[in-house]
């Protein structure tokens, strides 16, 4: 990315059933969901949202390798999306293990996310 024009973060938690995947789209989700850029075509090379580009850091706990980056990039509906994972968030205990949530153990996942958008 030759220029970032917004950085915006959020955070995502998924309380039973141990899924990464879900945890990160809602961390995605949470950064995006209230933020409005009635200017970014303007921002953009050639005033085009196809000359967007948008970055999608995710710092995840443990369970890197069950990540789904195609359901993250799904949640952006503008521009050409990568996505960069590195370790952190947490895995903490949620007090309980529910087996009609498909809980394996009483882990709950919780992954922050930084999106930068711009060109």
């Amino acid at each position: 990315m030759e220029q970032i024009l917004f950085v915006q973060t959020g955070t995502g938690i998924d309380v039973h059933g141990q899924d990464i995947t879900k945890a990160a789209r809602r961390a995605t989700e949470n950064a995006i969901w209230y933020n409005s850029m009635p200017g970014i075509e303007k921002s953009l090379p050639g005033e085009n949202l196809d000359n967007m580009k948008v970055n999608v850091r995710l710092a995840v706990p443990l369970d890197r390798k069950n990540l789904d980056e195609k359901q993250i990039k799904e949640t952006i509906p503008y521009g050409e999306v990568s996505v960069d994972v590195t370790d952190g968030g947490m895995a903490t205990s949620s007090g309980i293990i529910l087996k009609d949530k498909e809980d394996d153990n009483d882990l709950m996942y919780i992954v922050n996310a930084a999106v930068e958008v711009g060109y």
